[in-house]
């Protein structure tokens, strides 16, 4: 079989983007093979810059989000500024924003405008709640749209509800606006018409609430929230091993009860106890059974607890914190693993979680320092050194 480009070689992508739901999408654009112009503020850049210095110094969000990117510093608020983006859009492909509500548009960025002045372009708009509605205005961080999507009441104890420890909102709207964009490409190579796209925050997060909102709008309550445990199957949470440990299991079916009942608990005649016999009756004693499960894997240490429960045929998982998910022995046998240049030095980065055989390897390139290709950008939109030397001695571009 012929050895297959990335499938995005040769577009080109500009982004005036900030924080994660943009440049994380556009991260994805450019893992596949996009050329991504990143468009900084001079004053320090994409905030997310300086939201840690985790990273060797740099910040963990932005070094996630901004890999294989060309980043150039300009102030828009100068017309000398936004006719370089312009410029640059002129030549592109894609273009992504989520800048606040009303100041894409204020600038001529938004993408209706764009759209119907370069017909083949693909543009996005990434808002938090969307371009109309009463909402349009109001300021949207991940954490407040988790609020207002519903994550947090299904996420948590009985007694308290939490956030997720991902910022899901900004990552749902990130791969929504992602696979807009290919679609929109798919249809523009049939048409030859790009086209907006536009992502709202609330509703790419409202989506992924299906199971939990299809559960409340149609059965008339919603899913409680239990922690790690399961509202409606019975064993199914994490329970403490011996060494300190914490192994979750899941029990689909009552056939598994029964195996888990002789091989792990020890106790063959639950399997057919009536107390016990099915998930009904198990959810129903829930702190029982919990008991039951919990007694059997206390005595063993996680290892031990892994390989019995993998032998009786019972799904469990160990319960890994960040520093087990990087030492994972799974992404180490699948070679997951790479290094990317920064400018606090090469960083481990995982592969992205899309795999192409038969291709080219993703393309995982440097995290940019602000604005180092500013130069080389203003040089390609046909400006001469002394007009370059002008736009940095004014504070158009750094």
């Amino acid at each position: 079989m012929d050895h297959l480009p990335l499938p995005l070689e040769g577009i080109t992508v500009v982004a005036v983007e900030q924080a994660v739901s943009a440049p994380f999408a556009t991260r994805q654009l450019a893992d596949l093979g996009a050329r991504v112009i990143k468009v900084e503020r001079v004053d320090g850049g994409d905030f997310a810059r300086g939201y840690d210095t985790a990273a060797r110094g740099l910040a963990s969000h932005f070094v996630w989000c901004n890999r294989g990117k060309e980043s150039i510093a300009l102030d828009l608020k100068d017309p000398r500024g936004l006719d370089v983006v312009r410029r640059l859009v002129a030549d592109a492909d894609v273009f992504v924003q989520n800048l606040a509500h009303g100041a894409a548009a204020r600038l001529g960025l938004d993408a209706a405008t764009l759209c119907a002045a370069h017909p083949r372009l693909v543009a996005v708009d990434i808002s938090g709640y969307g371009g109309s509605g009463p909402y349009a205005d109001k300021r949207a961080y991940d954490m407040l749209v988790q609020c207002e999507a519903g994550l947090v009441s299904v996420t948590g104890t009985p007694e308290q509800p939490v956030k997720a420890g991902i910022p899901a909102a900004d990552i749902a709207a990130a791969m929504y606006a992602f696979s807009g964009v290919l679609a929109a490409l798919v249809r523009r190579g049939t048409t030859g018409r790009g086209g907006p796209v536009e992502v709202s925050m609330l509703e790419a997060l409202a989506e992924w609430m299906g199971h939990p909102l299809h559960h409340a709008m149609h059965g008339g309550e919603p899913p409680a929230r239990t922690g790690l445990a399961h509202a409606v199957i019975a064993p199914y949470d994490a329970y403490p091993t011996a060494d300190g440990g914490r192994v979750l299991l899941s029990v689909q079916n009552d056939r598994e009860w029964r195996r888990l009942a002789e091989q792990v608990i020890g106790r063959p005649e639950l399997g057919a106890d009536p107390a016990y016999a099915t998930n009904a009756a198990r959810v129903a004693n829930r702190e029982s059974t919990d008991a039951l499960v919990a007694g059997a894997l206390a005595v063993l240490d996680a290892e031990e607890a892994l390989a019995r429960l993998e032998k009786a045929g019972i799904a469990c998982a160990r319960l890994r914190d960040l520093h087990e998910l990087a030492g994972h022995p799974q992404l180490a046998a699948r070679e997951r693993w790479r290094q990317v240049g920064s400018p606090a030095g090469p960083l481990k980065a995982l592969l992205p979680p899309i795999t192409l055989p038969g291709g080219d390897e993703a393309r995982m390139g440097d995290v940019p320092a602000l604005g180092q290709y500013t130069g080389a950008l203003l040089r390609a939109v046909g400006m001469t050194d002394d007009e370059i030397a002008a736009l940095r001695r004014d504070g158009v571009a750094a």
